[in-house]
């Protein structure tokens, strides 16, 4: 029997399975092709806002995806960088096929992590004695059996997928894979309801008949950026990479790594007039597509019908890797018939001469909506059967990516008798996103932004491994030295902050001196100016210099929130017994009630982030358990 079995090996199954096994679990992973490892079905890029910082906190807690990123992506910029640290965000075009060899090299050297490629089509208790760990049998296409003490499903798209194209429908998980039909039926006999989502994917397109001399280069930056931790200290292997395919045309130089530019092209009334007049042969207006699709972004059919005053619209043509010739086009995500499709690029001067290599689709698929799930990602009514990814009504890569590591994370210790991991809103971008998913109402695939969190002053993405890098140490998944390594960092940004408060001195052309400190604080002062009038400290790591800058420049708004997460506090660790049958607290609306005993909150916390839940209900529940406690 595995201790761990994941399901899936894209970037929700990679880091869960990558978690469990170097946490000493003996673990399983199937995928349904392992050739299409940690594959990117959609744009191959990785990071942006809240996204970025994601993959920073997975590097900072031990995962994987930041590393294999820094070592395959063929462009890196930083986004928002005319705006505050908070929302500031590295990203990251990778190159697809390597990305995906690369994590499947990672997987194959883990000590303790099997690999077998195979369909699942059933999940079953192996025991209904409501014992806390009876155990689950996962069955094969081919009729074999295993079984584990959990499990963990991570099956992205694939569950009852559906791709359609125009009047053309497939029943796939992903362009060229089976679809998980049986699998949603065994869900539903372990109790379990559905739900259905859709999204979308861009045609991929012929670099080789682009015209780039109408585009816009966009090169990648002009100085170092990674996501992992590691790589800033060398620990990271180098990156990997081969000349680029000659038909792209030469970028500026760019010292410090090889990059491709991206470019920059725009629709126009044409284009906009030629999705308009065969809007009826699409699916989505069509009436055929039931699965809601992300609103925050929607495919150009429906972007020109939401925004018709618009004249124009930004695509962005990505390289999908150094040696390819596939280009992903940004911006025009769709479900039109090819020939559709076809005439709406060609209608740009840039691509007039265009040829379709991939055509772009719309696919729904079945999720399982996450108020069946706690804030550990395990089910509440299955023990040991854990979600991450799109199966709980996310969208992608990092969030996958995240669910995962903290799925791995919590079906190990679950294993092991210990206590699950659960971050605080006020501790990680991670945990912000699952208190959203197992407190709010999944209508739509969720997707994670800087503004969905109270605290993101606190939570920035350069000091994700100040923030999390000692759980990761506790947990096994980050190694003594590179622990020590950042609480060396740590006592060096206090020790130079310290250094700042105290040290005066006399600035050129004024004529009273002032502390270092309050010098920094003005908008004009960078840490470099500081360098530059030799009062600063050079032997500082360049990231430790950029936290010492936010930390003395912000330090009245980062003394703020942090009060107010002293405040909140109380609730957010006040628990609440599972037994509560909240339809019986007098007083309490029927809604709050209906909602609270759907959620089934861990905590005063939870529950009042739940949907339908109003201030003068959480007065009353506090009420009730002080009485419940005093009895």
């Amino acid at each position: 029997m595995y201790d761990v079995i994941v399901i899936g090996a894209g970037h929700a199954g990679c880091e869960a399975a990558l978690a469990a096994a170097r946490m000493g679990c003996r673990t399983l992973l199937f995928t349904m092709n392992l050739e299409n490892t940690a594959l990117m079905p959609c744009n191959p890029s990785i990071g942006g806002p809240a996204k970025g910082h994601l993959v920073r906190e997975i590097d900072a807690l031990g995962g994987e995806m930041g590393r294999v990123t820094d070592r395959t992506f063929i462009q890196i910029r930083m986004l928002n960088t005319g705006k505050g640290p908070a929302v500031q965000a590295p990203r990251a075009q990778c190159d697809k096929r390597l990305y995906s060899s690369t994590m499947k090299h990672v997987l194959e050297r883990q000590s303790g992590l099997d690999l077998k490629q195979a369909l699942i089509d059933d999940i079953e208790l192996l025991s209904t004695d409501g014992s806390p760990l009876p155990g689950l049998r996962v069955t094969t296409h081919l009729g074999r059996t295993y079984e584990g003490r959990t499990v963990i499903l991570t099956t992205g798209t694939s569950l009852g997928g559906r791709i359609m194209v125009g009047d053309k429908i497939f029943q796939e998980g992903r362009a060229g894979e089976h679809a998980a039909l049986r699998l949603s039926e065994s869900l539903q006999r372990l109790g379990l309801s559905l739900g259905r989502l859709r999204t979308d994917t861009t045609p991929r397109i012929d670099a080789r008949t682009i015209d780039f001399a109408k585009t816009i280069p966009q090169p990648g930056s002009e100085t170092p950026i990674h996501f992992s931790f590691a790589t800033e200290g060398g620990e990271n292997p180098p990156f990997l990479s081969v000349p680029p395919n000659p038909v792209y045309p030469k970028g500026p130089p760019i010292p410090w790594r090889p990059q491709l530019p991206c470019y920059l092209i725009n629709t126009n009334q044409k284009t906009h007039e030629l999705i308009r007049s065969n809007l009826h042969r699409g699916p989505l207006f069509g009436g055929v597509l039931k699965g809601t699709g992300p609103r925050y972004c929607p495919s150009i059919e429906d972007k020109i019908v939401r925004f018709a005053n618009k004249e124009s619209h930004q695509l962005f043509l990505e390289p999908e890797g150094w040696q390819t010739t596939e280009v992903y086009v940004q911006g025009a995500t769709t479900s039109l018939p090819e020939d559709v499709q076809l005439a709406l690029l060609r209608s740009i001067p840039a691509l007039e001469n265009v040829e379709i290599v991939r055509v772009g689709y719309a696919i729904e698929y079945d999720f399982v909506p996450p108020s069946q799930t706690g804030a550990s990602l395990e089910s509440k009514t299955v023990p040991g059967l854990f979600f991450a990814g799109q199966i709980n009504g996310t969208t992608g890569y990092e969030e996958a990516a995240g669910q995962g590591l903290i799925a791995g994370i919590n079906a190990a210790n679950l294993v092991k008798g210990k206590p699950p991991l659960i971050l605080r809103r006020d501790q990680a971008y991670l945990g912000v996103m699952i208190d959203d998913l197992v407190t709010k109402e999944i209508t739509e695939p969720y997707r994670l932004f800087t503004s969905r969190a109270e605290f993101r002053l606190l939570l920035r993405h350069d000091n994700a491994d100040l923030r999390l890098n000692h759980i990761g140490h506790e947990l096994g998944l980050i190694d003594q030295a590179r622990h020590d390594a950042v609480e060396a960092k740590r006592e060096a940004i206090a020790g130079e902050i310290k250094r700042l408060n105290k040290a005066h001195f006399l600035p050129p052309g004024e004529e009273r001196s002032t502390s270092c400190a309050a010098f920094l604080k003005r908008p004009e002062t960078t840490y470099e100016t500081l360098l530059s009038l030799n009062i600063g400290s050079p032997e500082l790591g360049r990231e430790a210099q950029q936290q010492v800058e936010i930390e003395v420049k912000y330090q009245g708004y980062i003394d703020m929130q942090s009060k107010e997460i002293d405040r909140i506090r109380r609730l957010e660790e006040r628990r609440i017994p599972p037994d509560v049958d909240y339809a019986r607290l007098g007083g309490l609306r029927f809604e709050a009630s209906q909602k609270l005993n759907r959620f089934r909150p861990a905590t005063v916390g939870q529950a009042s982030r739940v949907d339908g839940v109003t201030p003068a209900d959480i007065a009353l529940l506090l009420v009730h358990l002080e009485k419940a406690g005093r009895r």
